[in-house]
């Protein structure tokens, strides 16, 4: 299997797991690693010279590592947001493939700016969102597509996770402290929003039309701060601009609607709420459930482990059987196989641009709508026109747009 020749910028938490991962692949040779932080970017350094057994490049200053002409034909991205598409930008005007991880841009703008960078240059780029590669959520998609559910009506889905704890971490840098302090959107909204963009089959005859979002008050972090570390505490009586609880309500142009909520400064188990509801049955994430009518009993819910056994995604089915590891109960690993996957071969990344471009825009428009009393919210059609009849993705047994089960008789991915 031919070697993929990536850089890795950004070597926080997330972007050092992400490079330990890369280097326990054999088919995946890390040229040169950046973190603006000294002491990121020479642990990154060490890690690499532990793994290969001499020194890769190394720098504080991303655009010096794109700079140079390694050989290197892709690279990771997993900076603070506000660098995540300026640095892709930069990466694919080099010919680069660039991946970058979730959290939306920060403007319209940089979402356009991206898509006009692939269309001039024709590099591909993907929103790095691993939710769209989670067992359930795939084996609900292999369900869509045999036609289980029917018509598709409505979904639903949320970013939902106590995490008040990162209230405190302007300390140490931590990206959400800063965005919870000055922004109230639907900030998180692409772990929610990828699964069900394919389950709707947007920018691949559907697209989103407008969304109108509303937010409460603002009150769990205060109570948060002033409870754990008291009323002293310099954020205790800060105003945090994000409400507790947002709630985004979107329009499809075929009809269907999608509600998506974000929660993460209240008391409560993480859960994304998935669910898909259609004219012949309907899917809820939080009971595990499910009831399609003419299989379930009548007005009776079933377990989602009953339909796996049938209906279990073939991809999910093929990576048990080979070396098959990786975080957030796998899915992480599968988002980077289908990313190196387009690399190597040198075809479409799953989430493409357009892809990314529209599940990005949803947080900006959602601050816009709510900071005008909810407001509806025109969403731009990033493909100008083009969902309406798109050329078909490359066949790929990591493909989001179709389940082709013959890809996987001789697959040897893993």
């Amino acid at each position: 299997m031919k070697t993929v020749r990536m850089i890795v910028i950004g070597l926080g938490g997330r972007g050092s797991w992400w490079l330990g991962e890369l280097l326990k692949m054999d088919d995946v040779e890390v040229t040169a690693v950046c973190d603006k932080h000294e002491d990121r970017m020479l642990r990154g350094k060490a890690m690499c010279a532990e793994r290969y057994g001499h020194e890769v490049f190394g720098s504080t200053d991303a655009h010096e590592v794109l700079a140079r002409d390694d050989g290197s034909e892709a690279v990771l991205i997993t900076t603070y947001w506000n660098d995540h598409v300026p640095i892709a930008i930069e990466a694919m005007k080099t010919g680069r493939y660039a991946g970058f991880e979730v959290g939306p841009a920060q403007s319209i703008r940089q979402c356009w700016d991206l898509v006009r960078t692939y269309e001039e240059t024709r590099v591909p780029c993907m929103l790095m969102e691993n939710c769209c590669y989670n067992r359930e959520e795939m084996t609900v998609l292999n369900m869509i597509k045999k036609g289980l559910f029917g018509e598709l009506l409505h979904c639903q889905g949320g970013y939902q996770h106590d995490l008040r704890a990162v209230s405190n971490g302007m300390e140490w840098d931590h990206e959400r402290a800063w965005q919870y302090l000055h922004r109230n959107a639907e900030l998180y909204p692409t772990h929610e929003l990828g699964p069900i963009m394919t389950y709707l089959s947007i920018n691949r005859g559907n697209r989103m039309m407008a969304l109108t979002s509303m937010a409460t008050k603002s009150r769990g972090l205060n109570k948060y701060l002033k409870d754990r570390f008291g009323e002293d505490h310099p954020l205790a009586h800060e105003q945090f601009r994000l409400g507790d609880i947002v709630t985004t309500s979107i329009r499809c142009a075929n009809g269907e609607t999608i509600v998506l909520t974000h929660d993460t400064s209240s008391p409560r188990p993480y859960s994304r709420g998935g669910r898909v509801q259609g004219t012949s049955g309907i899917w809820m994430e939080d009971l595990r459930s499910i009831h399609i009518e003419g299989r379930s009993p009548s007005d009776r819910w079933e377990p989602m482990d009953k339909y796996y056994e049938e209906f279990e995604h073939p991809l999910w089915k093929a990576s048990r059987a080979g070396a098959f590891t990786g975080g957030h109960g796998g899915m992480d690993w599968l988002v980077m196989r289908a990313f190196l996957n387009a690399v190597r071969r040198k075809i479409q990344t799953p989430i493409d641009v357009y892809d990314s471009a529209a599940m990005m825009s949803i947080g900006i428009l959602s601050e816009e709508s709510i900071s005008c009393g909810s407001m509806p919210v025109a969403i731009p059609d990033f493909t100008d026109g083009k969902w309406i009849k798109r050329d078909p993705d490359p066949k790929s047994v990591f493909s989001l747009s179709e389940v082709d089960e013959s890809l996987f008789e001789n697959f040897e991915e893993f």
